[in-house]
């Protein structure tokens, strides 16, 4: 069974992503997603010796350099989309600022997991065979979470990283 992390909205605020990056080396996933909004290209190296994927934000407005951080990290190749397969099972992560372009995802049934940032709120919601989820954010929200997913049995768990 694999352990995916996912995280989302960190608008660069370094102390929060410590602590996250921390939970995420203590955890152990096979894959961490970050579903946008980085900001700054500076902010990935907190994520190095990860495993991770990432999408563009809509505050991302440094991409050349996002995308050249995310090469020297090894990190994949940075899109505003990004869909793959991993455990068996399909993932589509896109960064949420159009929700058309979520829903349309999860009705669409040809993943197993969209998920998807933007809003700062958590979301676990299961739309047909699709699990759609946000992992809420580490920046401008009521709870700053983090999401592990397990993916055989497709249980999210939200985990508060306190400021």
């Amino acid at each position: 069974m694999a352990l995916i992390g996912i995280v989302s909205d960190t608008h660069e605020d370094v102390p929060m992503i410590v602590r996250a990056v921390a939970l995420f080396k203590q955890r152990a996933p096979e894959l961490v997603i970050h579903c946008g909004d980085i900001i700054s290209p500076p902010v990935l190296e907190r994520f190095a010796g990860l495993a991770l994927r990432v999408v563009y934000g809509n505050n991302d407005g440094e991409r050349s350099g996002l995308k050249k951080k995310c090469q020297e990290l090894g990190f994949n190749e940075i899109d505003d989309t990004l869909t793959f397969t991993h455990a068996g099972k399909s993932f589509f992560v896109n960064h949420g600022t159009s929700a058309r372009i979520i829903t349309e995802a999860a009705a669409s049934q040809r993943y197993d997991y969209v998920l998807h940032g933007h809003t700062h709120e958590a979301r676990n919601e299961l739309i047909g065979t699709t699990r759609v989820i946000n992992p809420g954010a580490l920046y401008s929200a009521e709870r700053f979470t983090v999401a592990f997913l397990k993916t055989e049995s497709g249980t999210v768990e939200f985990v508060e990283i306190s400021d």
